[in-house]
């Protein structure tokens, strides 16, 4: 039988544990520290401005061309899942490209980085493709 006065640290022994994890998300695998600028959706190529950062463990965040976003990600790569994204609110005249950006990003399942590549992908065929000048 465990004393009582010995759950304690065993407890505090497995927080500190939990939170010592290593990143296991694309932003571990090549994706932090840079803009992605979005130049490829669906095969067609992206006039607009749209990027995708990993500004810390388990977020991304970005600029579509009319709201900054961001999103929880926690998943392990290669997958990619974009949590629920929250974004501002103002209004511009690419707007319906925004909606597209972003139900495209929310759909991205697979992740892959290759060099100033980022590929996001479903299974299906969907894919957005990123560059990073940085």
């Amino acid at each position: 039988m465990i004393h009582p006065k010995m759950i304690f640290p065993a407890l505090i022994s497995l927080i500190a544990l939990a939170g010592c994890r290593p990143d296991e998300t694309v932003s571990a695998y090549g994706a932090a520290g840079k803009t992605w600028q979005l130049v490829e959706l669906n095969g067609q190529t992206v006039d607009q401005i749209a990027t995708l950062t990993f500004p810390e463990e388990g977020r991304i965040a970005g600029e579509g061309p009319c709201n900054s976003y961001s999103a929880a990600m926690t998943v392990p790569y290669p997958w990619f899942e974009a949590g629920p994204i929250a974004s501002t609110r103002r209004a511009c005249p690419d707007l319906d490209f925004e909606a597209d950006y972003f139900t495209a990003l929310s759909e991205m399942t697979l992740s892959e980085v290759l060099g100033d590549t980022l590929i996001l992908s479903t299974p299906e065929g969907a894919q957005m493709v990123f560059k990073s000048g940085a």
